[in-house]
């Protein structure tokens, strides 16, 4: 019973995928969905279940599992747009698939359960950026979050301008979008984690995706939380982390709250084990 406990968060990812995946097997009747969100959630939970045992590059191994599968599988291979771009053409077109499912479980609805987990165990940017070499960033944190929603806008107008000009073969268009995109998404990536220190520069500034993310990770179940008890305040948590938030504070509106990745990296450097 102990150790059904102690594997409890793994279990409970699996079972929620396994139910989405079931559940939208039978709903939209294409065993597509039973591989992917199965194959999503066995990553997931295998990933959670290698923390729990201390593994080194558990989080990487789960970055990895998933980022690589989206990017290339189902989007090169399938030429499906699971950028924001691609949710903005099948909500346009009324079209519950793809980049819609997508969105609505891991960006829009998921974040209530597992807050900004996406961006820290499938983001295919982020995958490839957290290879650079400033995982703690080494610069304050800069005050132009506000590019996301520029970004954001954009994203819309983008879909939006297509439909009002009734231009054709916007399918095609948006698998060009979605290479192009990803493109412009590790080159600026990369120039802003050299040019801040930081690797996570770009999901700070850039990314159009939190402004789906925070709202609702604001609410999120799986949070980080302190044992004061055993806290020293040695402010080891917020120094390792990578998106500058004080995990030693329970209030949902601690310091950069909403953009806890949980990436455990607090977790693993205390030196009490109080978080």
């Amino acid at each position: 019973m102990k150790r059904l406990r102690k594997y409890s968060v793994p279990i409970l990812m699996l079972a929620v995928f396994e139910t989405i995946a079931v559940t939208l097997w039978l709903t939209k009747n294409n065993i597509f969905y039973l591989f992917n969100f199965s194959y999503i959630g066995l990553s997931l939970a295998l990933g959670t279940f290698l923390f729990i045992r201390q593994h080194k590059y558990a989080r990487r191994i789960v970055q990895l599992m998933v980022g690589l599968y989206m990017l290339i599988y189902l989007g090169i291979i399938s030429r499906e747009n699971m950028q924001i771009e691609g949710f903005w053409y099948y909500l346009f077109t009324g079209v519950f698939e793809a980049a819609t499912i997508h969105y609505a479980v891991a960006k829009i609805f998921g974040p209530l359960l597992f807050g900004r987990g996406w961006c820290g165990y499938a983001c295919w940017t982020a995958m490839a950026l957290d290879f650079l070499p400033y995982k703690v960033p080494m610069q304050p944190r800069k005050k132009i979050g506000w590019i996301r929603y520029t970004t954001f806008a954009a994203s819309v107008v983008f879909v939006a301008a297509l439909f009002l000009a009734k231009v054709g073969n916007i399918e095609r268009i948006m698998f060009w979008a979605f290479i192009i995109g990803n493109v412009l998404y590790y080159a600026v990536g990369i120039a802003l984690a050299f040019a801040f220190k930081d690797n996570r520069a770009f999901c700070k500034y850039i990314c159009p995706i939190t402004v789906f993310l925070k709202p609702m990770s604001y609410f999120a179940m799986l949070r980080v939380q302190c044992d004061k008890d055993k806290c020293i305040n040695c402010g080891k948590c917020k120094r390792v982390c990578p998106m500058d938030v004080d995990v030693t504070d329970h209030s949902r509106k601690r310091e950069n709250g909403t953009e806890c990745i949980l990436c455990m990296e607090c977790v693993k450097n205390c030196p009490r084990k109080a978080l």
